[in-house]
C-alpha cells in the first residue's frame, strides 16, 4: 500500500513539474492530500448512489419502522464511519515508522473514528426511540429523557476515549484516576442523574405523559405538559405562560393529573349555596298545592303525602295535629327533591356517575345545600357553561319555596337600613306635630297667664253681676289653692253661682 501510494505521489509531482527527489516530505504531504481527496470523493459517491438506492428499497417495504431505522441521517453517518476507518488504515502508511507525522495523523484518525461512531449511535438512538414511540403502549410517554440519558452516557464514553487517545493512556487507567473526582462529577451532573431516575419512575408508573393536564400549585403550574426531557418538564399554563420544573419534583412532591378525568367522559361539579336557617319551616296545605303545579314535583308531592299520611295514621296522629307530631314535609326538603329532579331531567349530566343534593354542616352563614354531579362533557368551556346555568336557575327558584339565600350585608343593605331609620324618625315627628306637641312638651309644666283672673276667695267668675261680698260662695280647698294648674270657672258656672245667691 505504501509503495502504491508513493508511485501515485511521484507521478502526480512529475505531472505538476515538481521533482520529488529534492524533498521527500513534500511527497508524503501530497500523498496525504490525495488520500483525503479520494476519501471525500468516495463519501460523495456513497451518499449520492448507495444511500439513495437503499432509501428506495426501504420505502417500497410494507412496514414503517425501517423508514426510521434506515433514514438518510443514519445512512449518511454510516458512510462517514466507513470513510473514517479507511483513512485510519491508509494515512499512517504514508509516513515512516515512529515519525512525528505518523503519530499525529494516527491519533487524529482515531479521534475521528470515535466522533463518527458517536454521531452514528446518536442517530440510531433517535430512530429507535421514534420507532418505540409509534407503538400504542408508548405513545405520549416521557421517553425523551431516556433517550437523552443514553446519548449522554455514550457522549461521556466518547470523551473518555478521546482524552485517553490524546494522552496515550489506557481508558481504564483514566477511569481509575477519575474515581477520586467522583464527588465533583456527582455534583456537576446532579440534575441529570436525578432527572434520569425520575424519568424512569414517571414512565414505569405511567404517572405523566406529554399532553396531560397537570396542576402543581406549589410551583404555579396548571396546564398542559408539552415536553419531558432529562432535566426539565415543560408545562404551558392556561394563560400561555411556560413553567419549567425538574422531573424529580414530580416524584418527590404531589401533583394532580387530570388525564384520568378527561378519559372518564365526565367532570365533577361540587358547589353549594347557603340557605338562611330562619326561612326553613313546615309546608302548609296551600304551599303543597302550589308545589303540585310544578311539573317536576307533582309525583313527588303525591307519593310523599301518601307515605306521610300512612305513617301518621299508623301511629295514631290526627291530620290536624301540631306539626311537631308525626311526619310532615318542609320547604327545604321539597326544594332538595326539586333540585335532584331538575338535574336528572334538565341538565346534561353523566348518568353513570354520582348525582346527589345534600346538606352540609350548618355554619354561621346558613345551611349549605351542595349539588354534586358530573357533566357529560370534559370540555372546559362547555363545563363552565353548564355549571353556571345550573346555579343561575337555583338562585332564581329559591324564593319560590319561601326560602332565602344567606348573604352577608352589603353597602346597599346598610344604606337601606339608614333610610329606614330616618323614615321612622320622620314619621314620629309628624305624629307629634299632629298632636300639638312640641319637643320635650311632656316634661314641662304649664305657665299661668298673669292677665287671666285667678279664681279664689272673694272673687266671682267672669260675667257675674253679684258683688263678691253680697253672696259669698262656699269655698273649697281647691278654690282657695293658688295652684296655677286650676282652671278658671266658665261663664255657665258663674251664672249658676249668681242665681243661687240671695235675691
Amino acid at each position: 500500500m505504501q509503495a502504491l501510494l508513493k508511485r501515485w505521489t511521484h507521478a502526480l509531482l512529475e505531472w505538476l513539474g515538481v521533482t520529488s527527489s529534492s524533498n521527500d516530505t513534500i511527497d508524503r504531504w501530497v500523498a496525504f492530500a490525495l488520500v483525503v481527496v479520494a476519501a471525500v470523493v468516495l463519501d460523495l459517491f456513497l451518499q449520492l448512489l448507495v444511500v439513495r438506492g437503499i432509501r428506495r428499497l426501504v420505502e417500497r417495504t410494507r412496514v414503517k419502522w425501517d423508514d426510521k431505522l434506515f433514514s438518510v441521517s443514519v445512512l449518511n453517518r454510516s458512510c462517514h464511519v466507513l470513510i473514517a476507518i479507511l483513512l485510519t488504515a491508509v494515512l499512517p502508511v504514508i509516513f515512516d515508522e515512529q515519525s512525528v507525522g505518523r503519530i499525529v495523523v494516527l491519533r487524529m484518525m482515531q479521534i475521528f473514528i470515535v466522533f463518527t461512531f458517536l454521531r452514528l449511535i446518536n442517530a440510531l438512538l433517535c430512530a429507535a426511540f421514534h420507532i418505540v414511540s409509534l407503538r400504542p403502549d408508548w405513545q405520549n410517554k416521557p421517553i425523551k429523557g431516556l433517550r437523552q440519558t443514553a446519548q449522554g452516557f455514550f457522549s461521556i464514553v466518547a470523551v473518555i476515549l478521546i482524552v485517553a487517545i490524546l494522552i496515550d493512556k489506557s481508558p481504564v487507567k483514566l477511569l481509575t484516576g477519575l474515581g477520586a473526582s467522583a464527588a465533583v462529577l456527582m455534583l456537576v451532573f446532579r440534575d441529570s442523574i436525578m432527572g434520569f431516575v425520575s424519568g424512569i419512575q414517571l414512565s414505569a408508573n405511567n404517572m405523566l405523559q406529554v399532553g396531560d393536564w397537570i396542576s402543581v400549585p406549589k410551583y404555579g403550574a396548571d396546564g398542559t405538559v408539552e415536553e419531558v426531557s432529562l432535566t426539565t418538564v415543560k408545562i404551558r399554563n392556561w394563560d400561555n405562560t411556560l413553567v419549567m420544573l425538574p422531573p424529580y419534583l414530580l416524584t418527590t412532591d404531589s401533583f394532580t393529573n387530570w388525564h384520568a378525568m378527561q378519559l372518564s367522559g365526565g367532570r365533577r361539579v361540587m358547589r353549594s349555596v347557603s340557605i338562611d336557617m330562619t326561612s326553613v319551616h313546615f309546608c302548609t296545605p296551600e304551599m303543597l298545592a302550589r308545589f303540585r303545579r310544578i311539573e317536576l314535583l307533582r309525583d313527588y308531592i303525591d307519593r310523599t303525602e301518601q307515605r306521610i299520611e300512612a305513617y301518621n295514621a299508623a301511629h295514631g296522629i290526627a291530620p290536624g295535629a301540631r306539626k311537631i307530631n308525626g311526619l310532615h314535609q318542609t320547604n327545604l326538603g321539597v326544594f332538595r327533591a326539586y333540585l335532584v329532579r331538575y338535574l336528572e331531567v334538565e341538565v346534561p349530566v353523566n348518568k353513570s356517575m354520582t348525582l346527589m343534593v345534600r346538606q352540609l354542616q350548618p355554619t354561621e352563614t346558613g345551611i349549605p345545600i351542595q349539588l354534586y354531579f358530573f357533566t357529560d362533557t370534559v370540555v372546559w368551556v362547555d363545563y363552565e357553561g353548564i355549571q353556571s346555568d345550573v346555579f343561575d336557575h337555583v338562585l332564581a327558584v329559591i324564593p319560590e319555596f319561601e326560602l332565602r339565600v344567606f348573604q352577608s350585608p352589603t353597602g346597599s343593605d346598610v344604606a337601606a337600613l339608614g333610610d329606614y331609620l330616618q323614615g321612622d324618625e320622620s314619621d314620629a315627628s309628624q305624629a307629634d306635630s299632629a298632636a300639638g306637641l312640641t319637643p320635650d312638651s311632656s316634661s314641662q309644666e304649664p305657665v299661668p297667664d298673669p292677665t287671666s283672673p285667678t279664681p279664689g276667695p272673694g272673687s266671682s267668675g267672669p260675667g257675674s253681676s253679684v258683688p263678691a261680698s253680697s253672696s259669698p260662695a262656699p269655698s273649697s280647698p281647691a278654690s282657695s289653692s293658688p295652684a296655677p294648674s286650676s282652671p278658671a270657672p266658665s261663664a255657665a258656672a258663674a251664672k249658676g253661682s249668681s242665681s243661687a245667691g240671695p235675691e
